[in-house]
């Protein structure tokens, strides 16, 4: 089943990767005898499903959890190997989707407002107000 990751992008079937263990977990003796963990990998650093500026871009954002340039999804917590298999899918996609996001436009910086400065510093010099009035003045007894 092809993924896909936005109306135009679209990674075929052929370049995923299927490997199947057996899980552990719920599932009772059904575990020992099933392989229903599911490992799904995508080599991100020689598909041409995604175009070169996007693939550099998720290559950027994805490298600390590439391996040899594969993205790998390990899905377990479903008994059965078909739900881990759409759970491992759907995962890919959230990944992949995040990463070829565009960049967020830059911050545009701002001063704060006169109002707002003036507000600070009324509550700065009312602040201090109230400490100075709390330290009394004691004179030590002269005994």
């Amino acid at each position: 089943m092809d993924l896909q990751l936005s109306p135009r992008l679209v990674i075929p079937a052929a370049e995923l990767r299927w490997r199947f263990s057996r899980s552990s977990g719920p599932g009772g003796q059904n575990v020992n005898t099933t392989d229903s963990r599911v490992e799904l990998l995508f080599d991100l650093a020689v598909t041409p499903s995604l175009p070169v500026q996007l693939r550099a871009r998720a290559l950027r954002r994805l490298e600390p959890r590439l391996v040899d340039g594969c993205v790998v999804i390990a899905a377990s917590e479903h008994r059965s190997q078909w739900q881990n298999r759409v759970a491992a899918q759907r995962r890919l996609v959230e990944i992949l989707q995040e990463a070829i996001k565009p960049p967020p436009p830059p911050r545009r910086p701002t001063k704060p407002t006169r109002g707002s400065v003036q507000r600070r510093l009324a509550a700065k010099k009312q602040r201090s107000a109230v400490k100075q009035q709390r330290r009394g003045r004691i004179q030590p007894s002269e005994d």
